[in-house]
C-alpha cells in the first residue's frame, strides 16, 4: 500500500470517528480518546498521528479543567454555633487568649512582595508547563513505538512491499543482502534503519538507525522529524555488513525511562539475573546476545592513553581483542561467568551517566545464536 492509500485510509477513518463521537462534548471526547489509548483504533499515517495527537491535548484539557472545578468547589459548611459567643468551650480555663501580631508594611514592602508572587508565580507555571510538555512528548514517544512495533509485525502490512536485496561491496567481493520480511515495511519508510533492539520485559523495544552523521538521531526520529527522545543508533564506523567485530547502539538516558533510560538498571546483579539475553536483529540478520560485562566510564581527552570502550569496532588480531576482553573485565561492576573469544560477534550498549561528568552506563554482550 502507498503512503497517499494510507492517508486516504485514515482520512476515511477520521470522518466516520467524528460521525460517532461528537467532538464538542467532553464525554465523547474522552470516549475517544480511551478507545485510542487502548489500541482499539490505529492509524498509519502522518495526519493520522496529527488527529491522534489532537485528541490527547483536548483530553488532557478537560481532564485539567475538570480538576480545577474539583478544587474550587465549595468546602464543608462551618459548624454550627453552640450559643457560646465570642468563647471557646474547649479552652482550658483562667488561660489569657493569644492576640495575633499585626505585620503593616510600607508601600515599597507591598510592591516587593506583589512583584515577588508574580515571578514566583511565573516560574511555577513554566515548571508546570514544562512537566506537562515532557509528559505528553514521553507519551507521544510511548504511542509511536508501540505503533513501529505493530508494523514489524504485521505480516500483511510487510507482504505489501517487494523483496528488498541491498547490494554492497565487502572487501573485493560484491554482495547482496536481502531485507528481513519483518523490516520490509520499515525499510521502505526509513532506510536509515539498520536493525530492531528488544530486552524482553524491559521498554527497550526499539528500531535502530545508522547514518554517515553520529549526532542527527541524537534529536530526530524515524520518521525524520525533530524528537527531544532521538532514537537508538549505531555508531557510524560499525558495519552490519561485513561485519564489524563490535556493534556500538547509542541511546539517550531519558529521565521518562524512554530510550535507554532504563538501561542503568544493570547496575544491579538481581536485574540482570532476570535479563540476561539481548535480541538484536540487523535488518539482514536476526540474533541473540548474553551479557557479559556491565561498567561505568566517561568520553576521555583524545590524548589521554586509556581504554575507550568507544573505539572498540574492529579487533583486527587475537591479541588485540583480548586485551579489549581484559580491560572491560577489570570494570565490570560483577562477574557475569561470560566470556568470549577471537572471532566472537559483540553488542555494546552505551547511554550517558550523570555519576560523574560526561560519565557513560556501558552494557556488552556476545552473540550466543
Amino acid at each position: 500500500m502507498s503512503v497517499q492509500n494510507y492517508i486516504e485510509a485514515d482520512q476515511e477513518k477520521i470522518r466516520q470517528l467524528k460521525r460517532k463521537y461528537d467532538l464538542s462534548k467532553d464525554a465523547d471526547v474522552l470516549a475517544l480518546f480511551t478507545a485510542l489509548q487502548s489500541g482499539e483504533i490505529q492509524f498509519e499515517s502522518s495526519e493520522g498521528r496529527q488527529f491522534d495527537d489532537m485528541i490527547y491535548e483536548k483530553a488532557s484539557a478537560i481532564k485539567d479543567r475538570e480538576k480545577e472545578i474539583r478544587r474550587n468547589a465549595p468546602g464543608k459548611s462551618p459548624a454550627k454555633s453552640d450559643g457560646t459567643k465570642g468563647k471557646n468551650k474547649n479552652r482550658p480555663p483562667n488561660k489569657k487568649t493569644k492576640v495575633k501580631k499585626v505585620v503593616v508594611l510600607t508601600k515599597k514592602e507591598m510592591v516587593l512582595r506583589r512583584i515577588a508572587m508574580g515571578v514566583l508565580l511565573l516560574v511555577a507555571i513554566s515548571c508546570l508547563g514544562y512537566f506537562s510538555f515532557y509528559c505528553y512528548e514521553a507519551v507521544k514517544v510511548d504511542r509511536e513505538n508501540k505503533r513501529l512495533a505493530r508494523i514489524k509485525e504485521n505480516e500483511t502490512v510487510n507482504s505489501m512491499y517487494k523483496d528488498e536485496v541491498v547490494e554492497a561491496q565487502v572487501g573485493e567481493e560484491t554482495r547482496y543482502f536481502k531485507v528481513l520480511e519483518q523490516y520490509k515495511s520499515l525499510y521502505h519508510q526509513n532506510q536509515n534503519l539498520i536493525g530492531w533492539l528488544k530486552i524482553a520485559d524491559t521498554i527497550i523495544d526499539y528500531p535502530v538507525m545508522q547514518t554517515g552523521d553520529n549526532d542527527y538521531y541524537q534529536n530526530h526520529n524515524i520518521n525524520l522529524e525533530e524528537d527531544r527522545n532521538g532514537a537508538l543508533f549505531m555508531d557510524t564506523d560499525c558495519d552490519i555488513k561485513a561485519p564489524s567485530t563490535n556493534y556500538i547502539i547509542y541511546g539517550h538516558n531519558m529521565r521518562s525511562g524512554k530510550m535507554f533510560g532504563s538501561l542503568d538498571q544493570y547496575a544491579n546483579e538481581k536485574f540482570y539475573r532476570n535479563h540476561k539475553i539481548i535480541e538484536f536483529d540487523t535488518i539482514y540478520e536476526e540474533g541473540t546476545y548474553e551479557v557479559m560485562y556491565v561498567f561505568r566510564s566517561r568520553v576521555y581527552q583524545k590524548d589521554e592513553v586509556v581504554f575507550k570502550y568507544y573505539q572498540f569496532i574492529e579487533a583486527y588480531s587475537e591479541e588485540e581483542f583480548n586485551s579489549n576482553m581484559n580491560e572491560m573485565a577489570a570494570v565490570s561492576l560483577y562477574d557475569t561467568g561470560v566470556t568470549a573469544s577471537y572471532g566472537d560477534q559483540l553488542l555494546t550498549l552505551s547511554t550517558c551517566d550523570y555519576v560523574e561528568e560526561d560519565g557513560r552506563f556501558v552494557v556488552v554482550a556476545k552473540r550466543i545464536e
